[in-house]
C-alpha cells in the first residue's frame, strides 16, 4: 500500500477542488444575476428616456453599453442612433453615419435573438433608412427583405401597432409607385414590389391609422383616424413633425 501521508493529501486537494468547483459555480451564478439585473435597469432607464423624449441622453446612455450581447438593449441602441440622426440639427454627414451605425446596431440585435420582434422591426427601418443612400436598385432589393422582417414582427407580435402601421406604410408606397418608378423596377427585376391601397387599408385599420382612406375617397372615415393618430405621444423629433404636418 503506499503513503499515507500521499494519500490524505491527494484526498484533501481532490475535496478542495471540489468545493473550489462549487465556489466558482456559485459566484458565476451571482455574476450572471448581478449582469441580467444590471441590463434591467439600463432598459429601465433606457425606456424611461425614450418616453420622456430626450434623444441624445438616451443616445448617450446606450452608447455607453454599444459591444453588449443583449439584444433588448442594441436594438434600443439601432432606435436611438436613427432618432438621433433624425433631429434637425444633426449635419448631413453625421446622419449618414448615425444611420448605418443603426443598422448595424439592429443587425446584432437580430443575430443575438430572432425570436425578438422588436429586433426585426428595427432592423426593417434601418434597411430602409439606409436605402436613401445606396440608388433605387438596392431600395428595391432591400423592399422584400423589408417587408420580410415587418412580417416576421407582426407573426411574433401580433398586437405591435407599429409594425402593422408599417407594413401598411409598405403596401401604400407600393401601390402609388409612380408609372416611370414601375418601368425602372420590372427592368433591374423580374417581379418588382407591388401591393394595393386595399392591403394596406387593412394593415392600417388593424393599426388603428386611415390614411389609405383618402386614397378609397373616405374622407370623413380618414379625418376620424388621422384625428385618433393626433392623440398619440410625440418620442421623438420626427413623431413632432408627423403631428406637425397632420395639424397643417
Amino acid at each position: 500500500m503506499g503513503n499515507p501521508g500521499t494519500f490524505k493529501r491527494g484526498l484533501l486537494l481532490s475535496a478542495l477542488s471540489y468545493l473550489g468547483f462549487e465556489t466558482y459555480q456559485v459566484i458565476s451564478q451571482a455574476a450572471v444575476v448581478h449582469a441580467t439585473a444590471k441590463v434591467e435597469e439600463i432598459l429601465e432607464q433606457a425606456d424611461y428616456l425614450y418616453e420622456s423624449g430626450e434623444t441624445e441622453k438616451l443616445y448617450q446612455l446606450l452608447t455607453q453599453y454599444k459591444e453588449s450581447e443583449d439584444a433588448e438593449l442594441l436594438w434600443r441602441l439601432a432606435r436611438a442612433s436613427r432618432d438621433v440622426a433624425q433631429l434637425s440639427r444633426t449635419s448631413e454627414e453625421e446622419k449618414k453615419l448615425l444611420v448605418y451605425e443603426a443598422l448595424e446596431y439592429a443587425k446584432r440585435a437580430l443575430e443575438k435573438n430572432e425570436s425578438s420582434f422588436a429586433s426585426h422591426k428595427w432592423y426593417a427601418i434601418c434597411l430602409s433608412d439606409v436605402g436613401d443612400y445606396e440608388g433605387i436598385k438596392a431600395k428595391i432589393a432591400n423592399a422584400y427583405i423589408i417587408k420580410e422582417h415587418f412580417e416576421k414582427a407582426i407573426e411574433l407580435n401580433p398586437k405591435d401597432a407599429t409594425s402593422i402601421h408599417l407594413m401598411g406604410i409598405w403596401c401604400y408606397t407600393f401601390a402609388e409607385m409612380p408609372w416611370y418608378q414601375r418601368r425602372i423596377a420590372k427592368m433591374l427585376f423580374a417581379t418588382p414590389p407591388s401591393s394595393t391601397y386595399e392591403k394596406a387599408l387593412g394593415y392600417f385599420h388593424r393599426a388603428e391609422q386611415g390614411k389609405t382612406y383618402l386614397k378609397l375617397h373616405n374622407k370623413k372615415l380618414a379625418a376620424f383616424w388621422l384625428m385618433k393618430a393626433k392623440d398619440y405621444p410625440a418620442h421623438t423629433e420626427e413623431d413632432k413633425q408627423v403631428k406637425r404636418n397632420r395639424s397643417s
